[in-house]
């Protein structure tokens, strides 16, 4: 009898055993390549295998069924491109939902007829948000179409993406903090969540993938899914103690009501409703991150140390912070010392009205 594999397997996810007994995953997606994925469903390498199979690039079979010429056919250039597939695989899953709902839209028109007036009419119609993210895209579609011999210019060289005055994901506050810990106690599952964002100050899919396989000789190690980069950082004795006191027997710390591993944005759902159910509306995972940055830069760390636990590949985000907490320090040290230049000066007496002025 072969070994019995405890939970269903991702989507997309076939296996069987071989003549020899051993178990063999791929992942099968029509229209995508058949990968073979290395190790048992929801370890590590399993799914970061996973993760990059389910961002690669459509294979060419369907190029036939596709008008050259068109969108759509410049999409599956695309696809196949270095560039596509120089992006990480978190880009490439974001611009592929873009492009993929561009091309519902716009799929069947030819992209040589694509002008400027175009592109500002279409980034008129959505949020600003949206709206860069999809000149960021096109830009990228229509370099590889000046690349291809598609077409001759690129129409959206002149067109600017919109500047948006915001601060982003709102940085938690301690008394918000306080206020979700008192809403969750030790031993949840929500309370271990805000733990690891709070203490590691790592991305939501980066935490889901995170296990005590990951932390040797009282350090965490992990490979930041977005970056790449190799992070080792010593476990805050808090997390530690939370960790201890949160029964867990699977290889990630953080598991959903079936026993299963999230995905970063089945995490990002499942935690706005703990924060939603602490009264916190306004608070999400990714602020947590920016909390964390905030803690360090008050504790007295430079932006290199920030950097060296968040995982910042550019320090001008950590700057905002050290700025503010030395701002803060040099104000209450100026006034001090204001204080202690007046402390000596007499108050004015009154003027007394049946006083006489000699």
């Amino acid at each position: 009898m072969g070994p019995r594999v405890m939970h269903r397997p991702p989507k997309f996810v076939q296996g069987f055993l071989d003549r020899h007994g051993k178990p063999r995953w791929y992942f099968r997606r029509p229209g995508f390549k058949r990968v073979p994925l290395p190790g048992l469903p929801w370890s590590v390498e399993f799914m970061t295998a996973y993760e990059e199979a389910l961002a690669g690039q459509l294979e060419q079979v369907g190029c036939s069924r596709v008008r050259p010429g068109t969108f759509r056919a410049l999409a599956v250039s695309y696809y196949n491109s270095l560039g596509f597939r120089s992006l990480k695989p978190s880009s490439q899953t974001i611009y592929r939902r873009i492009i993929d709902r561009f091309c519902r839209e716009h799929g069947d028109k030819r992209a040589a007829t694509l002008q400027r007036e175009h592109v500002v009419k279409l980034m008129a119609a959505r949020k600003p948000g949206s709206a860069n993210s999809l000149h960021k895209v096109l830009r990228a579609m229509m370099q590889h179409a000046v690349e291809t011999g598609l077409r001759a210019d690129d129409p959206t060289r002149e067109v600017r993406a919109i500047r948006v005055k915001s601060d982003g994901f709102h940085s938690w506050t301690d008394v918000e903090i306080s206020q979700f810990e008192e809403r969750h106690p030790i031993g949840s599952r929500a309370r271990l969540a805000l733990a690891l964002l709070l203490y590691t100050g790592q991305r939501r899919s980066d935490v889901v993938r995170m296990g005590r396989q990951h932390i040797r000789e009282g350090a965490l190690h992990i490979r930041q899914l977005k970056t790449g980069a190799e992070l080792s950082m010593p476990v805050h004795p808090t997390l530690a103690a939370i960790i201890a006191e949160t029964p867990a027997d699977h290889l990630t710390f953080l598991t959903t009501q079936s026993s299963q591993p999230f995905t970063a944005a089945g995490f990002g759902n499942w935690f706005r409703e703990q924060c939603d159910g602490a009264g916190l509306r306004h608070c999400s995972a990714h602020g947590l991150r920016k909390a964390a940055a905030r803690r360090l830069a008050e504790a007295g760390c430079t932006e290199h140390e920030i950097a060296a636990i968040t995982g910042h590949a550019s320090l001008r985000v950590l700057e905002r912070y050290t700025k503010a907490v030395d701002q803060k320090k040099l104000a209450a040290s100026a006034m001090e010392k204001a204080k202690a230049g007046t402390s000596s000066v007499k108050p004015v007496a009154k003027f007394d009205k049946k006083s006489k002025i000699s």
